[in-house]
């Protein structure tokens, strides 16, 4: 009978098969310990040498990582291993032989494992992280469907700019130049005023020259659209969404996310309402001695543990050089030692930057755009996602709505999440007035005749509309926790990285 690993706990006591991949291996002569995995999960299968296991015996001692098998045997509840559960085999059947598997389980760098990313999704921590990602994706199509949303397809060659020219992937299309998409949202809400409320949900591009932990050039984003919506209709939506969100994976993923050291209790403290400030109020708080002190404690802190990293790599050093060290106990050291060095070495560059956003907050100025160090101290000094309202016009997209109290300022805002992660949306009213949105596209410099489809929205029947776009990426590293955005993706492109 075949099964899967995740569903063992219905056949203990059953003789069962089992069909994946060889994780891991080790033996103590008369028993080797095969870690397999299935896609659904880990088990350790016990291989004792017997006249029953003599045909496979040796075989199995000799397996090399990855090698595709059969297993079959006896399923016996065993809380202290992987799983729960382990399997005394009985059968052993070699589907495809692997040898020399280049992720082995000693330390590789970043470059390493994302040119090998073809391979590095078997590694615990992607599976981990892709599983996540999932669930967040199939939330995200759940909510929109279950309230009233319909899905509209957007193209991925545009023949114009949706947000900031300069980020345009230009692409030679049978002579004539286009754009890859950098948002279906000029698209969508063409299609909201036919259905009311609409979503589009695809990769976009921009062709940001960033090689930050919060960029890639190729990501997914949804954006809802809804008719007859203002702004605190719009906030509404996206804040039961993104709330959805969070419920889904904390019901779902909880032995993940303990896996990948997420702190769950931070993210079950995310409750609505979230927290609300306008842009003004946000450029007072990083002035604020709250700003300031943040900022402070994280140099102390940091240096701190840059000199505890400095002895215990010392330190270990010596341990793996002595006389006498077991060859375990030196590859043990030699993964503490990579991790410490990679830790020292984010820690040095974080500290080197301290000043520079202490700068930045001390010295921003009413009118910029939030920046991304300003994004991260806004929302570290909020325990909840924070929305960010009413921007200066010149900063942001000319679709969005002038202000009518004050025409400084439009009609948008950004979600961001906290504990530093930043932006997870943004959105806005759209400009609604065919001769306001035409002298937004003079004021920013855009020929009108590109965007003649789209201002025919403000001619025909024109209501007050809105939406905004969800990051799928960003939210992924938010939810499980992670450093860098390029480890939520299946195959992440960045500058200088498209293979494989």
């Amino acid at each position: 009978m075949y099964c899967h690993i995740k569903d063992l706990s219905k056949h203990v006591g059953d003789t069962v098969t089992l069909r994946g991949w060889l994780y891991n291996r080790r033996d103590s002569g008369k028993i080797a310990f095969l870690v397999i995995r299935d896609g659904t999960g880990l088990c350790q299968c016990v291989v004792a040498k017997s006249p029953e296991t003599e045909s496979f015996f040796e075989q199995s001692r000799r397996l090399g990582q990855e090698s595709a098998v059969k297993v079959t045997g006896l399923v016996r509840a065993n809380e202290k291993q992987i799983g729960g559960h382990e399997i005394d085999v009985s059968g052993l059947e070699v589907v495809g032989e692997s040898t020399d598997f280049p992720i082995t389980p000693k330390p590789h760098g970043i470059d390493f494992l994302f040119k090998n990313r073809h391979l590095h999704f078997r590694s615990r921590r992607q599976w981990h992280i892709l599983r996540v990602r999932a669930s967040v994706i199939d939330e995200i199509r759940s909510y929109f469907n279950r309230n009233g949303f319909t899905l509209i397809d957007t193209p991925i060659f545009a023949p114009a700019a949706g947000e900031g020219a300069q980020t345009l992937f230009e692409v030679d299309y049978f002579g004539e130049p286009v754009y890859m998409a950098q948002t279906g949202q000029l698209y969508v809400e063409t299609a909201c005023m036919a259905f009311g409320k609409v979503y589009c949900f695809g990769p976009t591009f921009r062709a940001e020259k960033s090689k930050t932990r919060r960029h890639l050039t190729e990501f997914w984003m949804v954006e809802p659209e809804i008719a007859y919506a203002e702004l605190d209709d719009v906030i509404a939506v996206a804040e039961d969404f993104v709330h959805a969100i969070v419920q889904r994976v904390l019901k779902d993923h909880r032995e993940d996310l303990e896996f990948l050291g997420r702190d769950i209790a931070s993210l079950e403290a995310i409750q609505k309402p979230f927290y609300r400030l306008t842009y003004s109020e946000a450029a007072d708080l990083l002035h604020s001695s709250k700003a300031k002190d943040l900022l402070q404690n994280d140099l102390e802190t940091k240096n701190a543990r840059i000199d505890e990293l400095k002895k215990a790599i010392e330190e270990k050093d010596k341990q793996s050089e002595a006389q006498g060290v077991k060859q375990w106990q030196k590859d043990k050291l030699v993964a503490e030692l990579a991790e410490h060095r990679e830790e020292l070495g984010d820690l040095e560059e974080e500290v080197k930057n301290i000043p520079h956003h202490m700068d930045l907050a001390a010295n921003f100025q009413w009118g910029k755009d939030l920046g991304g160090s300003d994004e991260t101290i806004i929302s570290r000094l909020h325990d909840r996602p924070t929305f960010v309202t009413h921007y200066p016009r010149d900063v942001k997209a000319f679709y969005m709505k002038k202000n009518e109290q004050d025409d400084r300022i439009c009609n948008n805002f950004d979600l961001l999440a906290p504990q530093g992660y930043g932006e997870i949306i943004g959105g806005s009213q759209r400009e609604d007035s065919y001769d306001e949105l035409m002298a937004q596209i003079n004021r920013h410099e855009l020929d009108p005749a590109d965007y003649a489809w789209y201002l025919d929205l403000r001619k025909y029947g024109s209501v007050p509309h809105g939406g905004f776009g969800l990051g799928v990426e960003r939210t992924i590293a938010w939810m499980c926790g992670l450093k860098h955005i390029r480890e939520t993706i299946p195959f992440p492109r960045m500058m200088g990285r498209f293979y494989p």
